[in-house]
């Protein structure tokens, strides 16, 4: 039976792409959660599908290993790591003393950091992303991010995006040989923004492309950006949002339901080929009778469906 309801969803059209990701997500739910972990990753159809750790922020447990748990019974083998997950694992002063959080940060040892990458590679998980650091720290401080960033074994560090900020993480990107990633949120709905010049202040400043707020702000189709820039782009943050000029303007949607063209993204990154995460970012409201968990797997059956119609 299986193997025939595979057959017929491989046959559906991609305008029909929609009722496929219907159909995939009542399949992938009856499944155990764990279905994509392990062997198989959440790698689809050549394209990397993860999250951003933000996603699982109303879940009760804000631990570091209930986050991996949570990462495990979504079926991901990607993620962005949220800084401050790792920091309370690796045992930051709970104060509010500036000085005090400055210190420790300047001075603690890796090991906890290391001992993170060990825990999620032991259950298939990559950090790709560590979210941590920002233009107002110290010298010494982003220098910390940076190490931690290398301990975790992640490709670089995330943070909001401004020229201000590349400018002054640009020269220990290079230092350290990693990257910084710049999200954006709804700074491309100002005429005055430009991704280009930040990106044009450093080789190893790149982005990691919200595609929902730019949607969201702009309305303009993703992929137009994608294209131009893909080469800088790290990582794609996916969510569905309302355009500018909806009825409700640049609100959140489950996957499916607002008017962000994610299908077509996923589909021209997986045509292309380009080594692009495509990070799935929980932020609709929860529904009462469900939590971020199995939000999280509604949202990786719907890019699976998008990435297996050929």
């Amino acid at each position: 039976m299986k193997k025939i309801i595979t057959v017929h969803l491989q046959k559906i059209s991609v305008k029909g792409v929609q009722l496929l990701a219907s159909l995939t997500i009542a399949l992938f739910l009856m499944q155990p959660t764990t279905a994509f972990a392990g062997d198989k990753g959440s790698k689809f159809g050549g394209v990397q599908i993860g999250a951003i750790t933000y996603s699982y922020r109303s879940m009760p447990d804000q631990s570091l290993n209930a986050y991996l748990n949570y990462i495990v019974q979504s079926g991901l083998s990607s993620v962005e790591l949220m800084g401050n997950i790792a920091e309370q694992y690796a045992g930051i002063p709970q104060t509010k003393d500036a000085e005090a959080i400055r210190l420790w940060r300047t001075t603690v040892s890796m090991d906890k950091y290391k001992e993170i990458k060990k825990l999620f590679k032991s259950k298939g998980i990559k950090i790709h992303i560590l979210k941590l650091g920002d233009k107002s720290w110290s010298d010494a401080e982003i220098d910390y991010a940076f190490n931690a960033c290398k301990a975790v074994g992640a490709v670089g560090i995330s943070m909001e995006i401004s020229e201000e900020a590349a400018k002054r993480m640009q020269p220990f990107a290079e230092k350290h040989d990693l990257f910084v990633i710049f999200h954006n949120h709804g700074q491309p709905g100002d005429p005055n923004f430009s991704f280009d010049k930040v990106l044009a202040l450093g080789s190893k400043l790149m982005l990691n492309f919200d595609a929902g707020h730019y949607f969201g702000a702009t309305g303009l189709h993703p992929n137009g950006l994608i294209e131009r820039l893909h080469d800088r782009i790290v990582s794609v943050h996916l969510k569905d949002k309302t355009g500018p000029k909806a009825a409700e303007p640049n609100k959140n949607q489950p996957f499916g339901k607002g008017e962000t063209p994610v299908v077509e993204m996923l589909q021209l990154i997986q045509k292309r080929g380009w080594p692009i995460n495509c990070d799935i970012e929980l932020e609709y409201t929860v529904p009462a009778e469900s939590d971020a968990v199995k939000e999280v797997v509604k949202c990786v059956a719907y890019c699976k469906a998008a990435l297996v119609v050929k």
